[in-house]
């Protein structure tokens, strides 16, 4: 059974609004900190996109570039980089990162805070990157229909559009969402305290979304817990691939878990490679 792990959390704070969604899609990256710190032995999808970025050129747009993980080790290698990302925390971060960073470097990152459904850059790409399960927080198929028209709309004629995402399994949308998933207590790079931590997963299958409630317990402040949700949508590949083709994108290629392979049943990610159908009538405002 695959465990997320310690996340991204918004400190000592529990729920603050109503919508859980919203709340769903902002409260994993309100700190850059204990971001980084966790996902720092996260290299395969990096490794993969520089390479990726070799074979298609200089122009890089990154959907949900974060606080620059991906986007900055592209910025290193010589290509230019626009990143788009809508928690205003994690951009602060990155920008934090490009002031200590060679300003040749720096130069060729651009950052725009932003609801990628909507954000317009009037530019166009020859590689257009959704990374990290960015493409899960499309809810409806509304969401994915205004997000792929911005895609379509930033793509160079030539150039590729590439999202990666977790393939749903059946077994784990199917856990008890009462039972708390426990992992290893570590120290919250945050708050310098050590605590308990465990998830719980609430599966709804008509809207396809997995909640999952993050629970931080410092050891020895039990009463001020806190709690960290995060929504995903659940995207099966073939209504993914039907998404993709109604809405002006042909698959070309199809890689998982971040090798140049075809996916078999036991692939835990799925890479698309798209580019833009030469001929489309569908738009979305």
């Amino acid at each position: 059974m695959r465990h997320p792990g310690p996340r991204p959390a918004r400190a000592l704070a529990s729920r603050t609004t109503s919508d859980p969604l919203a709340e769903g899609t902002e409260s994993h990256y309100q700190d850059a900190r204990h971001y980084t710190a966790n996902y720092q032995k996260r290299v395969e999808d990096i490794d993969y996109y520089l390479s990726v970025a070799e074979s298609h050129g200089g122009r890089v747009l990154e959907y949900g570039c974060g606080n620059g993980r991906i986007a900055l080790p592209l910025a290193h290698a010589g290509f230019d980089v626009a990143g788009v990302d809508l928690s205003a925390t994690m951009l602060r971060d990155f920008r934090a990162r490009l002031k200590k960073t060679p300003a040749a470097v720096a130069e060729r990152v651009t950052l725009k805070r932003g609801d990628m459904r909507r954000v317009k850059l009037d530019r166009r790409f020859d590689l257009v990157l959704c990374t990290f399960n960015t493409f899960l927080h499309l809810y409806t198929w509304q969401d994915v229909e205004r997000f792929l028209t911005r895609v379509r709309e930033h793509l160079a004629p030539r150039g590729r559009f590439i999202v990666d995402l977790s393939i749903p399994m059946p077994e784990e949308l199917a856990r008890d969402p009462k039972r708390l998933f426990r992992a290893p207590r570590f120290r919250h790079v945050t708050t310098g305290e050590m605590v308990r931590y465990g998830e719980r997963f609430a599966y709804d299958p008509l809207t396809q979304v997995e909640m999952v409630d993050m629970v931080f317990e410092p050891v020895d402040r039990p009463r001020a817990k806190w709690v960290t949700p995060l929504a995903h949508r659940q995207f099966y590949p073939q209504e993914l691939e039907a998404l993709f083709h109604y809405n002006g994108l042909e698959v070309v290629k199809r890689h998982a878990d971040f090798k140049p392979k075809a996916p078999t049943r036991d692939a835990e990610t799925l890479i698309y490679h798209c580019r833009a159908r030469r001929s489309t009538s569908r738009s979305a405002k």
